[in-house]
C-alpha cells in the first residue's frame, strides 16, 4: 500500500463500514439463548462482526463474518440498531447488526473466535464486554 493509499485509508473522516450478527436459538425448554464469542486477540466477549469487503452489502457481509467466525449459518432476520464507535486505529465505526436464527454449522476454532457460548440474555448482558453489544439485547424482538 502506497503513503498516499495508506492515508487515505486511515483517514479520520472516512467511516469503516461492518456488519454482524445477533445469533440466536430456543432450547427444547422454550428459553431464548444467544451466541457470544471470545476474540484472544483482544481478550473480550462480543457479537460476531466484521469489515465490509469491497462491493459487499451490509448483509452479505453479516452474513459471511458470522459464518467465518463462528462456522454457523443464521437466517438473516430484523435488522437491529447500528452500534458506531472509534477502533483501535482511532477511525470511526459503524455496525449494522440483524438478527440471526442459527440454521446449522458447527463452531471450530479459528484465528479471529476461540471460544463461543449460547448462553441465556442474562448471562449474555453479564458477558459481554462492551455496552454497545448489551444495548443489541434489549432490541432483540423474539425475546419478546
Amino acid at each position: 500500500m502506497t503513503s498516499d493509499r495508506a492515508r487515505r485509508w486511515y483517514a479520520p473522516w472516512r467511516v469503516v463500514q461492518a456488519a454482524g450478527g445477533l445469533l440466536w436459538r430456543r432450547r427444547a425448554d422454550g428459553t431464548l439463548e444467544v451466541l457470544v464469542a471470545h476474540r484472544p486477540k483482544y481478550d473480550d466477549w462480543t457479537l460476531p462482526k466484521g469489515k465490509l469487503d469491497p462491493g459487499e452489502s451490509h448483509e452479505m457481509a453479516a452474513t459471511r463474518e458470522v459464518f467465518e467466525e463462528t462456522g454457523l449459518r443464521g437466517r438473516l432476520g430484523r435488522e437491529l440498531p447500528a452500534t458506531r464507535y472509534h477502533d483501535r486505529h482511532g477511525r470511526p465505526k459503524r455496525v449494522r447488526y440483524w438478527e440471526m436464527e442459527v440454521e446449522g454449522g458447527e463452531f471450530v476454532p479459528n484465528h479471529e473466535v476461540d471460544e463461543v457460548r449460547w448462553v441465556d440474555l442474562a448471562t449474555a448482558a453479564r458477558m459481554l464486554s462492551y455496552e454497545r453489544d448489551r444495548a443489541l439485547l434489549e432490541s432483540l424482538s423474539v425475546a419478546r
